[in-house]
C-alpha cells in the first residue's frame, strides 16, 4: 500500500493509489470550497468528494444543495449519498433522494449509505435495501454503490447484493483481502483527516481499482 504520513493531511495515506478524496455533510459545518481544491501535499491533490444529499423519508441535509453547486465549481468529480433507515419505507426514502438529487454526466452514480440496522431482521434490511437500489436505479439509469463498513458487508451485503459496486469503511486494515476485488471500487481508510477550508477532521477515501475504471461507477 506504501501507506506515508502527509503531514498537512494530518493522516497516512495508502500512496499505492492515485485518485484520492473526501466526504462531507452538514457536520462539517461552511466549507471553503476554492481552499479544499487548491490543498496540494506531497503530491496529493484530493480529486473527489462525497457530499450527504439525504436522510430516511424526509430528512436532507442543510448544507447539500451549497456543497453540491460549489463542489462542480471546484473541479471536483462529486457524488451524492443518502443515509438508510431500515424502519423507514424503502420507496420513500429512494424518492427523497431522487427529489433532491439531480445528477450530471461525470457524477458518481447514486450511494446507499448503510450504517445502522435498527433492530430489523437480515430479510428485511436486505430486501429493503434492495428495493430503495432498484428504485434509484430505475430513475437514474446508473446502478448505485453500496457504502457499509466491514461487519455489515459481511452479515447483510455479501452473497445477497453482490451486483452492486461497493465503497467500504475499514479502518483496521492494512489491506483489503476481505473483500471482492472485482466489486471493491472505493475504500475509506481514515475518519481523522485534515483539509484546508473544512473545520474538524474529514473522511478520507482512496479510489482502488485500476484508474481507467473511474468511469463504470460515474454516469
Amino acid at each position: 500500500m506504501d501507506w506515508r504520513f502527509v503531514r498537512a493531511f494530518g493522516i497516512r495515506l495508502p500512496m499505492r493509489y492515485g485518485i484520492h478524496g473526501i466526504d462531507v455533510s452538514r457536520h462539517n459545518d461552511r466549507i471553503n470550497w476554492k481552499r479544499v481544491r487548491q490543498m496540494e501535499a506531497d503530491g496529493v491533490r484530493l480529486q473527489f468528494v462525497f457530499v450527504k444529499a439525504t436522510e430516511g423519508a424526509t430528512m436532507t441535509d442543510k448544507h447539500f444543495d451549497k456543497n453540491w453547486t460549489e463542489a462542480k465549481k471546484s473541479n471536483l468529480r462529486r457524488g451524492a449519498y443518502h443515509f438508510y433507515h431500515p424502519t423507514r419505507d424503502p420507496v420513500k426514502q429512494a424518492n427523497n433522494f431522487i427529489r433532491h438529487v439531480e445528477l450530471s454526466t461525470g457524477d458518481f452514480a447514486p450511494v446507499v449509505d448503510f450504517e445502522v440496522t435498527n433492530g430489523q431482521s437480515e430479510e428485511a434490511i436486505v430486501a429493503g435495501l434492495r428495493l430503495w437500489l432498484a428504485t434509484v436505479e430505475e430513475h437514474y439509469r446508473a446502478r448505485p454503490i453500496i457504502y457499509t463498513n466491514g461487519s455489515l458487508y459481511k452479515r447483510y451485503i455479501k452473497g445477497n447484493l453482490d451486483e452492486y459496486p461497493l465503497w467500504i469503511a475499514d479502518y483496521s486494515t492494512k489491506h483489503l483481502r476481505a473483500y471482492d476485488p472485482d466489486r471493491l471500487y472505493l475504500w475509506q481508510h481514515n475518519q481523522n483527516g485534515w483539509v484546508q477550508g473544512i473545520r474538524g477532521q474529514v473522511d478520507f477515501n482512496v479510489f482502488v481499482m485500476d484508474e481507467n475504471r473511474l468511469q463504470e461507477i460515474c454516469l
